[in-house]
Parts: C-alpha cells; structure tokens; sequence
C-alpha cells in the first residue's frame, strides 16, 4: 500500500472512531473499522520500491562514514567484532572482574584483551576511566581505519562527540569503597576527571590533538547513537568538518550489578548456560546481560571524503529522536515514541518504509521492550513490518547501554558492506507479540543498500540512524 493510502487509512480510520464513539462506547468496533477500511482502500496500487533519494543534498551537505574503531566482548577491532557476529556466536560468560555468586545475574559481556597500553602510555591510561581508555583506542583506530592524515589537517576543524550512558561506575564504585575504608581524604585526586561523563570525548580530543567542536552526550542507552546523529549535524551546520563520535561504557562493576538486579532489569535464568541468557524476541526472555565496550566513527562531508580519496563505508542518510514522556525505565507499551524516532530518520532521509532492508532493533531481551519496539515497527511499516529483516545483535554481546548505539551503527554499516545479516541467537520459542522476521540464529545473505538502527534509553529517550551502502 502507498504512503499516501496509508495516510487515507490512518484518517478515515481516525474520523471513523470519533463518530462512533460518540454513540457506541466499545473498543471492540475497533476492528471493525479495520475490516472495512481494508474492503474500501483493497483495490490501492502497491507502490514499487523508488530510488533512494537521500542525494538531493549538494555533496558538502551529505554525511559519510569514513572509519570505524570498535571494542567489543568479541575483542579488540573490526575483525573479531564482524567475524563473531557473522558466526552467530556469543560472547557473554560469566563475570571475572569480581565474584558475582551474591547476585541473582551472574553474566556479562566482558572485553578480556582489551590492553590499554597499546594504544596510551601507561601513565595517562592510570589516570582515567576504563571508559576513556576504551574510547581513545578505538578513536585511534577509526583514525587510521580512516588513513585521515592528521598531521597534515587542520585541527581547529576536527571535532569529539563521545557518548555514555552514565557515569564511570568503576571509578565511583572504587571511590566509595576509599571513603568507607579509609575516608574521603584518601579518595584518588584522579577521581574526578575518571568519572566526568564528558571526560571520554576531553581525552580523546587531548591524545589526539583535535581543537574542533567537542562535547559529550549521556542519554543512557540511546546515547551512542544520538553522538553519531548529532556529530552529523555539527558538521551539517558548519562547526566542523570532520568529527569522531561514538559511544563508550565500562560498567561490570558490583555496584552496577546490583543496581541492575535490584531494578530487575538483568537475566537471571541462565547463569549455568551464560551463552542462552540473551535472547532477545524469544519467548523465554528475562532481561538483559549487561557488556562493555566503545566504537567511533568518523564523520566527513562526502565532498571533502572524494577529495581526499578517503573510503566511504556508508553514508549516514537520517537521524531521528523522540520521547516516549511515559517512564522514568519502561518503554511506552505501544511503541509510539519509537516509532516517531523511526519516522523522523525516514523523513530525513526522504525515505519510504519499504525502502529500508535491514533494521537493527535495540532488542535487549527484555519482556517489555521487544514487544514495544515489535509494535512501533508495526506503526511504521505497516504490512511491510512482516517483511524487512530485523536483528538483535545484544543476543552475541549483551547490552552495552552507552556504548550500544555506536557499537551497532557500526554492525550496521559492516551489515550493509558484506550483505550479510546478523543473526538474532537463541532465539527457540516463538512469543506470539513478537511476531516478525527476527533472522533467527544463523546469518542471513541479502542485498542491501538501506538499513535503519534503534536505540533506546532509559527516561524514554529514542534515536534511529539510516545508513545507505555507498557504490
């Protein structure tokens, strides 16, 4: 069905139920409605498939993804990040970072080869968060996946937008056991600066020399994508012409462990088969497994990428953001906040839903959040929804909550690059609420050229990304 039938529907539909109910209080003639509006508009031509039309901006205007640094519980790098998640393999265990035995969650994707020092001196690396350090070696690693000659640049233009969902929980956890041992005044004076949410983007910008634009944003596990979409928009309007933006998060601590578990919110089924505890869309589902990790993209004009004769990875063609104004940690049962994000990035893009062939869902194997995120896929694609492949890749590395909305834009964009989709794992038992084509458990083969990935936070916070392949 066109857009514009859909539209017809949607108000006929709306002028339909005003009139009756002002006569017939019942909600069952709800479907009703919907059984006649799909006699009368049953003869609509289906629309085919149009060009992509994300190029009616001038080239100094279009976003393009020139690099990519990803850390993740698969390891350090794009490889084992790409090979892990085309295997379908998991990489969550359980925690070695502490004991956990006294929690219900016991799991965690956890980065075990990550090596600070091979990317900082050992005595800067000691002075800040591990999310900081995370976030400069992969910043370190966009650059050169990039080949962006800094040392020839001008980097008054260069700009950081590094995300995290919260604060460096290390770096209080640690600070808070000081204060109770041995008091305030033994309290490392590095503390601070470790824990500052901005302090990843500030180091990254200090290791690398870049004077450009930068802040930080922290919107909880929408975070990452909304630096990547608002990074693009700083150089849109002109404040720089090249950003690094990604996200960051190091929290398997205890302390957020605990919070986690006393929220309800972690997987507790699962601690003997840790491999089967994410499952995002499946029926057995019971939280998420908390991960750690970063990625950064770097963000270019497509006019100075050709230029330089930069590799293009993807163009970043639509961004959106919404608020669900419900809960302080649920999602609007009716996915509505979700999908308005999904359609602004659409709009953006000058994009029709059928023109999307891949969604990376925010799924984080929660009961709640995938049937809200089913449904706001519903309301925007229609019987399209039923169609497009959609995946979970927190069913291989959890939910690595500030960092996730970088971590998967850059799934996305090695989704769209290698044709191949990754699987949603363990996904077994069929739940009747989540009722789409979720690519269960083994990678898929596709032509790609349009993919969309969600992200949503706690307090309601929703951010899409729309990615086209560049030929």
């Amino acid at each position: 069905m066109t857009p514009r039938a859909l539209d017809r529907r949607a108000a006929l539909r709306a002028e339909l139920l005003g009139l009756v109910r002002e006569h017939v209080p019942d909600d069952a003639i709800e479907a009703q409605i919907e059984a006649l509006l799909a006699e009368v508009l049953a003869d609509e031509p289906v629309a085919d498939p149009q060009p992509v039309v994300a190029d009616h901006l001038p080239p100094d205007q279009r976003i393009v993804v020139t690099g990519m640094g990803v850390i993740s519980p698969f390891g350090v790098g794009i490889e084992p990040f790409w090979s892990g998640l085309a295997a379908g393999r998991s990489a969550i265990g359980r925690i070695t970072f502490f004991d956990p035995s006294d929690y219900p969650c016991q799991l965690a994707g956890q980065v075990n080869d990550f090596q600070p020092q091979m990317f900082i001196e050992a005595k800067e690396a000691r002075r800040m968060s591990r999310a900081g350090q995370m976030a400069i070696a992969a910043a370190r690693m966009a650059v050169e996946h990039a080949r962006l000659p800094l040392e020839r640049m001008a980097r008054d233009e260069i700009g950081v937008l590094i995300a995290s969902g919260t604060t460096s929980m290390p770096d209080v956890e640690q600070a808070m056991i000081t204060l109770v041992q041995r008091g305030g005044m033994k309290i490392s004076p590095f503390f601070i600066p470790a824990a500052l949410p901005n302090m990843p983007s500030s180091q990254v910008a200090i290791q690398l020399g870049l004077r450009g634009y930068t802040t930080s944003i922290c919107t909880a596990c929408a975070a990452g994508a909304q630096a990547i979409g608002e990074a693009a928009e700083v150089i849109r309007r002109g404040d720089a012409e090249v950003m690094l933006a990604g996200g960051t998060e190091a929290p398997i601590t205890e302390l957020s462990l605990a919070a986690f578990c006393v929220l309800r919110a972690l997987s507790t089924r699962s601690n003997h088969e840790p491999t089967r505890a994410s499952r995002p869309f499946d029926a057995l589902r019971d939280g998420f497994v908390p991960g750690e990790g970063a990625a950064v993209l770097v963000l270019e004009r497509l006019s100075g990428a050709q230029r330089r004769g930069a590799p293009i990875l993807a163009e970043l063609i639509g961004y959106g953001v919404s608020a669900d104004a419900y809960h302080v940690t649920a999602p609007d049962p009716d996915g509505e906040g979700a999908a308005l994000a999904m359609r602004r990035a659409l709009q953006q893009a000058r994009l029709a839903p059928q023109q999307v062939d891949y969604i990376n869902a925010h799924a984080t194997s929660t009961p709640a959040g995938d049937i809200a995120e089913t449904r706001a896929i519903k309301r925007v694609f229609s019987e399209y929804a039923y169609s497009v492949p959609i995946s979970s890749i927190k069913s291989m590395i959890g939910h690595l909550t500030g960092a996730a909305g970088a971590v998967e834009a850059a799934a996305t964009i090695l989704t769209l690059h290698h044709g191949l989709i990754p699987p949603t794992i363990n996904l077994e038992h069929p739940d009747p609420e989540c009722d789409l084509d979720y690519v269960p458990n083994v990678a898929r083969p596709a032509v790609l050229q349009v993919a969309i990935s969600n992200s949503f936070g706690f307090g309601g916070v929703n951010a899409v990304l729309a990615f086209r392949k560049m030929s």
